[in-house]
């Protein structure tokens, strides 16, 4: 009954959605992908801000519901009944009466199930701009499909949805994704280190100040001209692409290029995706406990390999959604890890592989710490820490390492500001 009263919902708030697009006839753009959708969705939303009335997917505003939610700009109301039946009423409200309405959406378009792109959404959504951000080799949600070709099938199936004058923009260091270019009629421009992209990045590097990351610079060459960019608010080399791609959709629909490569400088990450959080002890903290995926993971070991502390602490959970490839991807970060980190913490069941791995590739096993529980592994982590010890937390959403976070971060007045899954109805759940 439950899932019956869901469907009439997505069928009422996506009819809602088609018309309130056909009324107001805002720009769309869209982001797909299996990693780095939200953080690209909201490097476009800083720059494109400047120069346009743009409304963005809130939180990760994704899926068969969160997209025409945030068409018709209205919150989630979760398991409400009643909430629903306001959503629903709004959304009349918006078709009947004029309102004020953004000149861009900034969609962030997810997949977690065979259909949802196919039939969901690709039917009825066409992109102005449709932004493809990396395939992984054996991405998220991989469980949910037949093969890693099925899944990046079913996330591709907007590229033949955006419109004939539209503009594709593609990762150029990410074969599978370049290759969407012959498989689209619209025009396509690239990015990346390669050197044929349309945009191309080099030299990223990290900005020290006193043995401390203060952010990330890097130069941009397109059309036969090179522009230096500056990121001071993040710590991930990984931003460079999201910037550059904020950039691109600024550039390309006629806003001043050196307004928007100023304006990006304004950037933050997201909250809990690679944030740097004052620890306790004087420690620091690298919350990226948003999600996890292993080429996520691996970026983020990147980091804290690049960064200096005292001791390096690894706090790892599990990687969800990789049916057959969750061990051997979990094995896999074990071997990471060992020139990396001074001290490993597991949390979760599937996150012992990494251990097992670890220890098989000669990690000190006096230094490695198993827990079932994102409160016994906080605890456990109050304990230690100590004055100049670099803290990674990362782990799936479901592993809740967010409590880690804020079971250790210096101050817990900014916990609201700066950690995810702070809203009611996350603590209310265990």
């Amino acid at each position: 009954m439950k899932n019956f009263f869901k469907q009439i919902i997505i069928a009422i708030i996506t009819w809602q959605a088609r018309l309130v697009l056909r009324k107001y006839n805002p720009k769309i753009i869209a982001i797909i992908g299996s990693v780095g959708k939200t953080s690209t969705k909201d490097a476009i939303f800083t720059v494109l801000s400047k120069f346009k009335k743009v409304r963005k997917s809130e939180k990760s505003f994704n899926n068969e519901i969160g997209v025409p939610l945030t068409i018709l700009g209205l919150p989630s109301a979760e398991s409400n009944f009643f909430m629903w039946f306001e959503n629903i009423f709004f959304g009349f409200f918006i078709l009947i009466f004029k309102r004020d309405y953004p000149e861009y959406l900034i969609l962030e378009v997810g997949v977690g199930k065979p259909g949802d792109m196919k039939k969901h959404v690709a039917p009825w959504l066409h992109p102005d701009i449709l932004v493809v951000t990396r395939f992984p080799e054996k991405p998220v949600h991989v469980e949910f499909f037949n093969s890693v070709d099925s899944l990046i099938e079913e996330k591709s199936a907007l590229v033949f949805s955006v419109k004939k004058d539209g503009l594709l923009v593609l990762n150029h260091d990410d074969e599978k994704v370049y290759n969407l270019h012959s498989k689209s009629n619209c025009r396509c421009v690239s990015y990346g280190e390669n050197e044929n992209a349309t945009y191309r990045f080099t030299y990223p590097s990290y900005l020290n100040e006193k043995d401390i990351v203060k952010g990330i610079s890097f130069k941009l060459l397109y059309n036969g001209n090179t522009f230096p960019v500056i990121l001071p608010n993040v710590v991930g080399l990984h931003s460079v692409s999201e910037s550059i791609i904020a950039i691109i959709c600024a550039n390309e629909i006629g806003c001043d290029l050196l307004q928007s490569i100023n304006s990006i400088s304004e950037y933050r990450t997201p909250k809990s995706r690679l944030s740097i959080i004052e620890g306790l002890n004087d420690s620091i903290l690298i919350d990226d406990t948003y999600n996890s995926s292993p080429i996520a993971l691996e970026k983020a070991l990147g980091v804290l390999n690049n960064l200096k502390g005292k001791r390096k602490i690894a706090v790892l959970g599990d990687m969800m959604e990789l049916g057959k490839f969750t061990k051997e991807e979990h094995e896999k970060i074990g071997e990471i890890i060992v020139p990396i980190a001074d001290i490993l913490v597991t949390v979760g069941v599937r996150a012992r592989f990494i251990a097992e791995s670890a220890i098989e590739n000669k990690f000190p096993q006096k230094e490695i710490y198993i827990f079932d529980s994102s409160k016994t592994a906080a605890k456990f982590l109050e304990g230690i820490i100590e004055k100049g010890d670099l803290v990674l937390i990362k782990g799936s959403q479901a592993i809740r390492l967010e409590r880690v976070v804020v079971s250790i971060m210096a101050n817990q007045d900014l916990k609201y500001d700066l950690v995810c899954r702070q809203e009611k109805e996350w603590r209310d759940k265990e």
